[in-house]
């Protein structure tokens, strides 16, 4: 069963989209049991709240250095049965330790097509202003797996989204959000049916078992 602890810095929509999903019945065996946000008034915490989801802020600026921080983190994902983690719009770089802690489980949505568009601040609007000012023509969601480097790790899911010529970075963040809300529960569901198989860097996503 996974058992995921969410990271949110802000509202926390793919939150919302992925606990929708297991409220549905769409996602089996998963439980999100932990909400985390390095700021104290994000909406996720609220969302967390309401659904009698521990919810905790935790920021860096708590601790005399970045190990304490790490360690408390590592303390809190264990207290809580934390074997998978699901990052949305979480606003800072988590440790090496962390990483390799969860190694191939944690995972990230980013507001673009990987591995264009990623990368140190490379997140929210920039990544929309970015991509209009390239005139690329697609643009879309991913999801990934999180390694040492931002935006870097294996991709498990990516869907297209259409950038139109009138698009500003407004409306396109608008266009793409609704395609993360539909790719995000899907990723977070083929790991919960056992279906993503990781060697290394590579990715498969094996048949559905009827």
């Amino acid at each position: 069963m996974l058992r995921i602890a969410v990271f949110a810095s802000g509202r926390g929509s793919n939150f919302r989209a992925i606990l929708q999903a297991i409220h549905a019945g769409s996602i089996r065996n998963t439980e999100i049991v932990l909400v985390i946000s390095n700021k104290s008034d994000a909406g996720a915490l609220d969302t967390a709240r309401a659904n009698n989801i521990p919810a905790v802020y935790l920021d860096q600026k708590q601790f005399d250095s970045e190990q304490d921080f790490t360690q408390a983190l590592l303390t809190l994902l264990d207290r809580h049965g934390v074997n998978f983690i699901a990052l949305a719009g979480y606003l800072k770089k988590l440790s090496a330790e962390v990483v390799r802690r969860f190694k191939n489980r944690i995972v990230n949505i980013h507001p673009a097509l990987l591995p264009d568009f990623g990368g140190k601040g490379m997140y929210g609007i920039h990544v929309h202003e970015a991509v209009i000012k390239s005139g690329a023509r697609k643009t879309g969601a991913t999801v990934h797996l999180v390694d040492e480097e931002y935006d870097r790790g294996p991709l498990i899911l990516q869907q297209e989204v259409d950038v139109d010529p009138a698009d500003t970075p407004e409306r396109l963040a608008e266009k793409v959000l609704q395609i993360e809300h539909r790719v995000y529960p899907e990723a977070i569901r083929l790991f919960a049916d056992g279906r993503v198989k990781i060697n290394g860097r590579s990715v498969t996503i094996t048949e559905k078992v009827s």
